[in-house]
């Protein structure tokens, strides 16, 4: 038994508070919600940026202008240092990437990027390659495909 052991445990669970259980509680008749209104009543609570009735600040400033950001593509990337451990002569894709937990969406974009050395070949699909990624692979042998 250790003592920091001890001492960490103590205080992880909390105890929920019991309401309604007498006067002599402190939380008793009301349970701590007061008098009526829709504070009393089960469901209250104002939704996110509510103003009390105000007009709320998302409402008051004017909306102008156009974002591409919503229609941004969002690449997994995977550096080429990762791909060592793969066996020679093997294709990497995303169903391997995933396998090998590198990417965690099979469906979504890939870049590899040239970060560290590889010294095998590997034949690798993905959707992007940086130049540098792209001369490292064929250097050890490789070939890069662009799905």
């Amino acid at each position: 038994m250790n003592l920091v052991a001890i001492l960490a445990a103590a205080g992880r669970h909390k105890r929920r508070r019991r309401v309604g259980r007498g006067i002599g509680s402190g939380r008793g008749k009301t349970c701590g919600r007061g008098h009526k209104g829709a504070g009393a009543r089960s469901g209250a609570g104002e939704r996110l940026g509510y103003e009390g009735g105000q007009n709320p600040t998302l409402a008051r400033f004017p909306k102008r202008g156009f974002s591409n950001a919503s229609f941004r593509r969002r690449f997994q990337t995977v550096n080429v240092s990762q791909l060592e451990r793969f066996e020679s002569g093997s294709r990497v894709d995303a169903e391997a990437l995933a396998r090998a937990r590198l990417i965690a969406d099979v469906g979504g974009p890939v870049k590899v990027l040239g970060n560290g050395e590889l010294g095998k070949k590997l034949t690798v699909a993905a959707s992007k390659f940086s130049a540098a990624a792209a001369k490292k692979i064929a250097e050890a042998g490789g070939s890069v495909e662009e799905v």
